[in-house]
């Protein structure tokens, strides 16, 4: 990596632009060709660099008050189809597998859900179960309390000392 790269991450990672050619306007603003910015971050990506593209949605700023993490008890041989079933519904934000953790958190499939208020997420929970046959799967709806910060991870340059040569 050059020290282009690194600014092309930092100016990435400060979020794209609501434009129509979004890598354009990062490249006017590090003074390089828009095909440069996409060519480099393709470069970054193939070489494992960049894993990965994500949004980060505020969602509290979008009038979504309540959200809660709901985790199943879903039996080891069916959690992937169900994990798949429940992820198809547009309700759910997120809907991943974890290991159990004994008797003392036995849940393997967990999904969230946003909205506007509490009543909303707990109708769009019925909804999930009556769907996908969730009834009578053991289960804790978990309501956010507090919001954390929300944001993307964040990289530096590394610092790089500059050599010392004594002569003589």
């Amino acid at each position: 990596m050059d020290a282009l790269d690194y600014r092309l991450i930092a100016a990435v990672q400060a979020g794209l632009p609501l434009t129509a050619r979004p890598y354009a306007a990062i490249a006017a603003k590090l003074d390089m060709d828009e095909q440069d910015v996409i060519a480099r971050l393709g470069r970054l990506k193939t070489e494992g660099l960049i894993r990965r593209w994500g949004v980060v949605v505020k969602h509290r700023q979008l009038g979504y008050r309540a959200n809660a993490m709901i985790v199943m008890d879903i039996p080891d041989d069916q959690v992937a189809e169900m994990g798949r079933r429940v992820s198809q519904h547009s309700f759910v934000n997120l809907c991943y597998r974890r290991p159990r953790q004994g008797e003392v958190w036995p849940y393997n499939l967990y999904c969230m859900i946003h909205g506007k208020n509490r009543e909303t997420v707990l109708q769009q929970w019925a909804d999930l179960q009556q769907s996908c046959g969730l009834e009578a799967c053991r289960h804790e709806i978990l309501f956010s309390r507090r919001c954390f910060k929300q944001r993307g991870a964040i990289y530096k340059a590394p610092v790089i000392e500059p050599l010392e040569f004594s002569h003589g």
